[in-house]
């Protein structure tokens, strides 16, 4: 015992080839059929809201991370995400400054503020598209259909009775750039999937409430799957690892919390779409959903015989 030699050291004690880099270039690949999809639907009007969003926050997370005088370290594509997803979830006619600006929010607001990745407590590109909701209500409403450029509703606010099924499910229907197509949107979350991405829970939580709800109202089960942003809310948005539980148990409840308030905001509410602020405030409980379902500590609350 005397040669026996012990070495301590700070955690991590289990260590990976996993890296943020690799994750993130993994959402990234998976991203690719949805901006397919909104290039073909949209045309050149995805190409720049997405590549304005992306360069925007990039640029955004440089900067701050140049004041905090902390290392630029945009090369890890997390900014580059965000700025992806924001200009994938916004309106086909939205102005290039207000993409730009967005995104710039995304990533100040929604990330740089809390002390950066891994600190922020909510999606920073939802926390952008919250806010541009909320600034720029008549252009981010402002709906046209694939093609041919004519302004219309989505088909939450037209109602199940003149939405076809078909078009839902590969994209031909008014809506954000990124997220009309089912098709391509269940690609990448199967590229997601395969490549340990994806936790089923979460998604599968949210399908689940929402499909349960729909019996109860009475409302197409297939039709609130497939229109609005529902499905890249639950695959893209609502998967993020550090906005979300990090329980089994905890992110059971986080999904079906998410599908929940989406079908009392589409059922109840005024506004058609709840998805954004669904996870939001889902977003908000996670703190919570995580010490509730944390594991007991081995041997807490364990009696023994005296």
């Amino acid at each position: 015992m005397d040669d026996l030699k012990l070495i301590v050291a700070p955690s991590p004690h289990i260590r990976d080839t996993e890296t943020t880099e690799k994750s993130m270039f993994a959402m990234l690949i998976a991203l690719l059929p949805v901006v397919a999809a909104s290039i073909y639907f949209f045309g050149l009007d995805a190409v720049r809201l997405v590549l304005l969003s992306g360069a925007s926050a990039v640029a955004t997370e440089a900067i701050f991370q140049r004041l905090r005088k902390q290392p630029i370290r945009v090369g890890d594509g997390s900014a580059l995400v965000t700025g992806v997803l924001l200009g994938l979830i916004v309106p086909p006619s939205l102005p290039s400054w207000m993409v730009i600006l967005g995104a710039a929010f995304a990533i100040a607001i929604g990330k740089q503020v809390f002390g950066g990745l891994g600190q922020n407590p909510f999606n920073p590109a939802l926390v952008g598209r919250a806010i541009l909701t909320a600034s720029f209500a008549t252009a981010m409403t402002a709906w046209r259909t694939p093609f041919d450029a004519i302004t219309t509703a989505t088909p939450l606010f037209l109602g199940e009775a003149s939405s076809k099924i078909p078009d839902l499910f590969f994209g031909s229907v008014a809506g954000s750039v990124g997220e009309t197509s089912a098709l391509a949107i269940l690609l990448g979350g199967i590229y997601l999937f395969y490549k340990g991405y994806l936790d089923y829970r979460i998604p599968v939580g949210i399908f689940i409430s929402v499909i349960g709800m729909c019996l109860i109202t009475g409302q197409s089960i297939v039709f609130n799957l497939l229109a609005g942003s529902l499905l890249f809310g639950a695959i893209f948005m609502a998967v993020d690892p550090v906005t979300t539980p990090i329980t089994k148990g905890g992110r059971w409840i986080f999904g079906i919390g998410v599908g929940l308030i989406v079908m009392l905001i589409r059922t109840w509410g005024s506004h058609p779409e709840g998805v954004v602020y669904a996870i939001l405030l889902m977003n908000a409980t996670t703190p919570l959903i995580n010490r509730w379902t944390r594991p007991r500590i081995y041997g807490q609350g364990v009696k023994t015989s005296e």
